[in-house]
Protein backbone atom coordinates (compact mmCIF):
# COMPACT_ATOMS: atom_id res chain seq x y z
CA UNK A 1 0.00 0.00 0.00
CA UNK A 2 2.74 2.41 0.99
CA UNK A 3 4.77 1.64 -2.39
CA UNK A 4 1.68 2.55 -4.59
CA UNK A 5 0.52 5.79 -2.44
CA UNK A 6 4.69 6.44 -3.24
CA UNK A 7 4.31 5.87 -6.98
CA UNK A 8 0.66 7.27 -7.40
CA UNK A 9 1.23 10.27 -5.35
CA UNK A 10 4.82 11.72 -6.13
CA UNK A 11 4.40 11.96 -10.12
CA UNK A 12 1.24 12.98 -9.33
CA UNK A 13 2.41 15.96 -6.86
CA UNK A 14 5.27 16.97 -9.44
CA UNK A 15 2.88 17.03 -12.23
CA UNK A 16 0.32 19.02 -10.71
CA UNK A 17 2.90 21.84 -9.04
CA UNK A 18 4.88 22.12 -12.51
CA UNK A 19 1.02 22.42 -14.46
CA UNK A 20 -0.23 25.14 -11.62
CA UNK A 21 2.99 26.86 -12.26
CA UNK A 22 2.55 26.89 -16.19
CA UNK A 23 -1.37 27.88 -15.29
CA UNK A 24 -0.31 30.67 -13.15
CA UNK A 25 2.02 31.94 -15.63
CA UNK A 26 0.96 31.15 -19.14
CA UNK A 27 -2.92 31.53 -18.73
CA UNK A 28 -3.40 34.32 -16.74
CA UNK A 29 -5.13 37.48 -18.66
CA UNK A 30 -3.08 39.86 -19.36
CA UNK A 31 -3.10 43.21 -18.47
CA UNK A 32 -4.08 44.51 -22.08
CA UNK A 33 -6.89 41.75 -22.14
CA UNK A 34 -10.82 43.46 -22.92
CA UNK A 35 -11.41 42.08 -18.37
CA UNK A 36 -11.52 45.62 -17.82
CA UNK A 37 -13.97 46.26 -19.85
CA UNK A 38 -16.25 43.75 -18.28
CA UNK A 39 -18.90 44.42 -15.45
CA UNK A 40 -17.57 43.15 -12.22
CA UNK A 41 -20.46 41.01 -11.79
CA UNK A 42 -20.03 38.82 -14.81
CA UNK A 43 -15.94 38.83 -14.62
CA UNK A 44 -16.82 34.87 -14.12
CA UNK A 45 -18.42 34.89 -17.86
CA UNK A 46 -15.50 36.00 -19.44
CA UNK A 47 -13.63 32.95 -21.05
CA UNK A 48 -9.89 33.35 -20.55
CA UNK A 49 -11.20 33.85 -16.84
CA UNK A 50 -13.11 31.25 -16.89
CA UNK A 51 -10.49 29.16 -18.58
CA UNK A 52 -8.04 30.24 -16.34
CA UNK A 53 -9.85 29.87 -12.82
CA UNK A 54 -10.79 26.12 -13.86
CA UNK A 55 -7.35 25.19 -14.91
CA UNK A 56 -5.99 26.74 -11.43
CA UNK A 57 -7.99 25.23 -9.32
CA UNK A 58 -7.99 21.43 -10.94
CA UNK A 59 -4.09 21.89 -11.13
CA UNK A 60 -4.48 23.30 -7.28
CA UNK A 61 -6.79 19.89 -6.24
CA UNK A 62 -4.64 17.61 -8.25
CA UNK A 63 -1.36 19.14 -5.83
CA UNK A 64 -3.43 18.80 -2.79
CA UNK A 65 -4.10 14.94 -3.59
CA UNK A 66 -0.94 14.04 -4.54
CA UNK A 67 0.17 15.16 -1.45
CA UNK A 68 -2.14 13.97 0.83
CA UNK A 69 -0.79 10.76 -1.07
CA UNK A 70 2.83 11.31 0.01
CA UNK A 71 1.48 12.19 3.63
CA UNK A 72 -0.62 8.96 3.63
CA UNK A 73 2.20 7.02 2.01
CA UNK A 74 4.43 7.86 5.66
CA UNK A 75 1.42 7.46 7.87
CA UNK A 76 1.15 3.69 6.59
Amino acid sequence: MKILFLLVGGPLFMIAVAAHIYVKIKLRPKDDSDLDDCYWEFEESHPQLAKYNKWSQATFVAAIIGALLLFLSLVF
